[in-house]
């Protein structure tokens, strides 16, 4: 099964990189494509800079960089991945990513809109529901999760 893992930099895509490690060590057979998408340049970018090429350099090597984390996750894992760098609507692309390279599923990050509404999921996650052609796992914050845990335990109490 090939699984994509949108990463972004953040500390919660990174925690989907590392629930996706412990299905493998629980069995999971699975190798992965990690993934960032840049967003295009604006407009103010297109005009303040000589040369477009430039632009798309500097771009990728933001992605390659915000990958390197989730790449030494999974190398620790001893997990086989591919990586890929885009640019473009992050939804759209990701979805585009799961096509050209036939992943079966994705698991991503969810952002947290505060410790009551944790449960809700960013623009690009929701982007992804909305349009994706394989199962979407979303990874919710760890400290959300314990907070919901908490909130019931004092509910039933």
């Amino acid at each position: 099964m090939k699984i994509l893992l949108p990463v972004d930099g953040s500390e919660l895509s990174l925690e989907a990189v590392r629930y996706a490690t412990r299905l493998v060590r629980e069995g999971l057979q699975a190798d992965f494509v990690v993934a960032n998408v840049q967003e295009p340049a604006t407009l103010y970018e297109v005009i303040r800079a000589h040369d477009p090429q430039v632009l798309d350099e500097v771009r990728g090597d933001a992605g390659v960089h915000l990958l390197q984390a989730a790449q030494e996750l999974l190398s620790q894992a001893d997990v086989e991945y591919e990586t890929e760098v885009s640019s473009g609507d992050p939804a759209h692309t990701l979805i585009d990513i799961v096509e050209r390279f036939g992943c079966e599923a994705i698991i991503m990050g969810a952002r947290g809109m505060g410790p009551l509404t944790a449960a809700l999921v960013g623009s690009v996650s929701q982007g992804v529901l909305r349009h994706s052609p394989v199962p979407v796992t979303i990874v919710r914050p760890p400290m959300a999760a314990e907070l919901e845990e908490d909130e019931g335990e004092d509910a039933a109490a």
